[in-house]
């Protein structure tokens, strides 16, 4: 910072307040990042800067790393087969409080049983009536685009019963919760939970632990039916917790999107960071200014604070896209923020 005050007097000071692990906020201030306003004393943060960047993982460019990881690593026993989508501006995550990744097991493999601090959910692929998570000694079945939570401290273990690879999107807050410094992590001992009897009830506070496709589809469909289309997210259904009436875990908010053929929404951005999977169609993000064209199972990193705009490139099919977000974080601090294309400042 150059001293503007005196000579070297304010090295000086600054010099002795670091012997003693002090310093001086008018060094902050000098340093801060793009988006401030000069105020008469100092500086003051207008908005936040986004984390990360936008970013698109394709489908067909991973398959052949899982396809390869499951030769690789012959044991999903000894080493879960995970490809981290890392954002490639952030140390780690997908976005600074999410993390995405695909995970493939074998047929006839498990994953071991742990369970973890780290909120969680699993949304299914390729699956089938013989793939399915334990989570709390309940079996659930994983059939394609089923939503399985696995909420914090929860045990899980992953069974493949089935004659070909199982595969499926993680969804975690991991970034969030190693922020605070609060991830801890238990293995079982045993390979696999034991199995609760029929009927018998989980944790009833977290709700179900499965939102099945079967059902999810036909609501999502008789939404769209209904014509009312948001202007920034298309028809949009929310997973909710009927115990709680609140998001699908405390740290992430599950929905599922159907665009509309031709569907061109209009600009807007959230303090919230996203991630998007395409289930259904092709379509594209625009990010910052920035096409990112997305199709069938890939997979979009969505920055806090960042303009999107989403589109359906199709004029004849619809698109659908399922979207997990930090945005029950922010609500809970009281953080959550949005704003349109009309408010938009130049």
């Amino acid at each position: 910072m150059a001293d503007k005050h005196g000579g070297g007097k304010l090295a000086a000071l600054e010099e002795r307040m670091a012997g003693y692990n002090l310093r001086g906020q008018w060094a902050m201030d000098a340093n801060r990042p793009q988006k401030v306003r000069k105020g008469p004393q100092n500086q003051v943060f207008v908005e936040p800067s986004s984390s990360g960047v936008g970013h698109v993982w394709q489908w067909d460019k991973m398959i052949p790393f899982l396809d390869a990881s499951l030769e690789t690593l012959t044991d999903s026993y000894t080493a879960r087969r995970t490809l981290i989508m890392s954002n490639p501006a952030l140390p780690r995550g997908t976005t600074h409080t999410l993390l995405a990744s695909m995970q493939i097991i074998g047929p006839g493999e498990m994953a071991w049983a742990h369970r973890h601090t780290i909120s969680a959910f699993r949304f299914t692929i390729q699956g089938g009536p013989d793939v399915y998570t334990v989570v709390d000694g309940v079996p659930l079945t994983m059939e394609p685009y089923d939503l399985i939570l696995t909420p914090s401290w929860m045990w899980h273990d992953h069974h493949n019963k089935s004659a070909r690879p199982a595969i499926w999107l993680d969804g975690l807050d991991v970034p969030f919760t190693l922020a605070l410094n609060q991830n801890f992590y238990e293995e079982l001992g045993a390979a696999a939970q034991e199995l609760r009897p029929a009927g018998q009830a989980s944790d009833a506070r977290h709700g179900p632990f499965r939102y099945p496709w079967a059902e999810t589809r036909p609501r999502l469909e008789a939404l769209a039916a209904e014509g009312t289309v948001h202007p920034h997210d298309g028809v949009a259904l929310d997973y909710v917790n009927p115990v709680t009436g609140g998001s699908t875990l405390p740290t992430i908010a599950c929905r599922i999107h159907w665009l509309p053929p031709g569907f061109e929404g209009k600009a807007h951005r959230r303090t919230t960071s996203a991630v998007l999977f395409a289930v259904e169609g092709q379509g594209t993000a625009i990010i910052e200014d920035k096409d990112m064209h997305w199709d069938r199972h890939d997979t979009v990193a969505v920055p806090n604070w960042s303009w999107l705009r989403l589109s359906n490139r199709s004029r004849t099919e619809p698109a659908i896209l399922f979207s997990m977000s930090d945005a029950p974080i922010l609500r809970t601090f009281g953080l959550y923020r949005e704003e349109s294309e009309a408010d938009r400042r130049p």
